[in-house]
C-alpha cells in the first residue's frame, strides 16, 4: 500500500508572494524613514526658523490624526493590491517634485508641508493595506511569524532610515527625497510580480463611507477584551513618548556629546528587533493578557532604573530592554487583532487602533514638554516608572482583560460568520 504524501503550507522563506510583499513593503518603509527625518532637517537649513520647522513636522503629523479612519473603510473597500500601488505610484511623484526644486536651487516650504502631508497620508493607506493583507498571502499557522518579521521589518526602518536620511542630506539636500523616491517606484514594482489576492471578494451592494465607518467602529466597540486591551495600550504609549525627550535632555544636562543620543537609541532600536524577532516565540507560549501585563511592568521596573542611570552604556541597556518588550508586545497585539478581526473589517479596526495610539503618542510629546519644563530628569524617570507602574497594577485586576480566552472564542465565531458572505478572490 502506498502512502499518502501530505504536504504542509510553503514555508515563508519559499512563499514567493509573502517575500516580495515583505521586501517590497521594507524598501518603502525605509523611503518613509528617509525622508520623514528630511523634511525638518532642509526647513531648517534654508530657513533658520524653529517655527517654520515645527509648522512643516506638524504637517507631516496631522494624518495621524485626520487619515486613519477614512483610510481603515478604503482599505476595506477598494482592492487592497490596487490602492498599494496607487501610493506609492503618487508618492513617487511627490517626492520627485521636492527633488526637482531642490535640484534647481530653489526652496518652498509650503510644498515640503505639502507633500510631507500627503507621503504620510498615502504611507497611512499603504500600511493599512498591507496588514490586511497578509493573512491572505501566508497559511493562518503562519500568521504569527510573518507578523514578527514585519515588526522586525519596520523597527529596522526606522534603525536605518534616520542616519540614512542625515547622510543623504549631508550629500546633497535632494538625495534622501530622491531615495524615497525610488523606494516607492521599488515597492511598486514588487507589488506587481506578485499573484496572490490580498483580500476576500465582497459580495452585496457598497455601503455608504459613513455606514462603513460606523460598522468599524461598532464592532470594535463590542469587543471587551480588545478595546480594554487597547486603552492600557493607549495609556503606556502616552507615557514611553516622553522617554526621547528625557533621554535628550539628560544627555545635554550631563554634557555628553549628541552622538551618546544616537548610540542609546539605536541600542533601543535593536532591543525592538531583537523582541519583534522573538514575537512569535513569546506568542506561542503566552497570552496577550500576559505579554501585556508583563510588559507594563517590565517597562516600569526599566524606566524607574533610568531615574539612577547617567552611564551612556547603562542607558543603553535599559533602552535596548524597553524596545525588545515593545517589539514582543507589538507582534502578540498585531496577531490577535489580525486573526480575530474579520477580513473585510481588517482596515477599520487597524485604522482606529492606529489612531488611538498614535493620539497618545501626540498628547505624550505635550506632556512630557510640561514634565521636563517643570522637574528634573530624574523625577520625571520616576515619574513615568510609577505611572507605568500604576497601569500594570490596573491591568492585572481589570475583569475585561481577564476574558482573553472567551473572547478569542467568541470573535472567532463572529470572524466566520461575517467572512460568510465573502469569497477569496482568485
Amino acid at each position: 500500500m502506498t502512502a499518502i504524501e501530505t504536504t504542509g503550507p510553503t514555508p515563508l522563506r519559499r512563499n514567493r508572494d509573502f517575500l516580495l510583499l515583505w521586501s517590497g513593503a521594507a524598501v518603502s518603509f525605509l523611503g518613509t524613514r528617509v525622508a520623514g527625518v528630511s523634511y525638518p532637517l532642509i526647513v531648517l537649513w534654508h530657513t533658520d526658523s524653529p517655527l517654520v520647522m515645527s509648522a512643516v513636522s506638524f504637517a507631516a503629523l496631522l494624518p495621524l490624526l485626520l487619515v486613519q479612519l477614512p483610510a481603515g473603510v478604503l482599505v476595506d473597500r477598494w482592492d487592497r493590491r490596487r490602492l498599494m500601488m496607487v501610493c506609492e505610484g503618487a508618492r513617487a511623484v511627490a517626492l520627485g517634485s521636492v527633488v526637482v526644486t531642490l535640484a534647481a536651487g530653489h526652496f518652498s516650504a509650503v510644498q515640503l508641508a505639502t507633500v510631507a502631508f500627503l507621503e504620510t497620508s498615502l504611507a497611512i493607506l499603504y500600511r493599512l493595506a498591507e496588514r490586511g493583507a497578509v493573512r491572505n498571502v501566508v497559511d493562518a499557522g503562519q500568521l504569527a511569524a510573518a507578523l514578527s518579521q514585519n515588526e522586525a521589518r519596520g523597527r529596522a526602518a526606522v534603525l536605518l532610515g534616520q542616519p540614512g536620511g542625515v547622510l543623504l542630506q549631508s550629500a546633497a539636500r535632494w538625495a534622501p527625497f530622491l531615495f524615497s523616491a525610488l523606494a516607492g517606484l521599488a515597492s511598486l514594482g514588487s507589488l506587481l510580480l506578485i499573484r496572490k489576492e490580498f483580500q476576500q471578494r465582497r459580495k452585496g451592494p457598497q455601503k455608504s463611507l459613513r455606514t462603513e465607518l460606523v460598522e468599524g467602529l461598532r464592532w470594535l466597540a463590542r469587543q471587551r477584551f480588545l478595546r480594554t486591551a487597547l486603552a492600557f495600550v493607549a495609556g503606556s504609549n502616552l507615557l514611553l513618548q516622553i522617554l526621547p525627550l528625557a533621554l535628550f535632555v539628560l544627555v545635554k544636562e550631563e554634557g555628553r556629546a549628541q552622538s551618546a543620543v544616537a548610540v542609546i537609541v539605536a541600542a533601543g532600536g535593536i532591543g525592538g528587533i531583537v523582541g519583534a524577532l522573538s514575537g512569535n516565540w513569546w506568542q506561542r507560549r503566552i497570552s496577550l493578557r500576559t505579554v501585556l501585563v508583563g510588559g507594563l511592568f517590565g517597562w516600569a521596573a526599566l524606566i524607574t532604573a533610568m531615574a539612577l542611570a547617567r552611564e551612556p552604556v547603562v542607558l543603553g541597556v535599559l533602552f535596548a530592554g524597553t524596545g525588545y518588550i515593545t517589539g514582543v508586545f507589538n507582534v502578540a497585539a498585531a496577531v490577535y487583532q489580525v486573526r480575530t478581526t474579520p477580513d473585510a473589517l481588517q482596515g477599520r479596526v487597524a485604522g482606529t487602533s492606529h489612531l488611538i495610539a498614535t493620539g497618545a503618542n501626540v498628547l505624550g510629546v505635550l506632556l512630557g514638554g510640561l514634565a521636563l519644563s517643570s522637574f528634573g530628569t530624574g523625577l520625571v524617570f520616576l515619574l513615568i516608572g510609577g505611572a507605568v507602574a500604576a497601569l500594570a497594577t490596573a491591568a492585572t485586576t481589570t475583569p475585561a482583560l481577564r476574558d482573553e480566552h472567551a473572547a478569542t472564542t467568541e470573535k472567532s465565531t463572529e470572524t466566520r460568520e461575517t467572512d460568510h458572505g465573502h469569497e477569496r478572490t482568485r
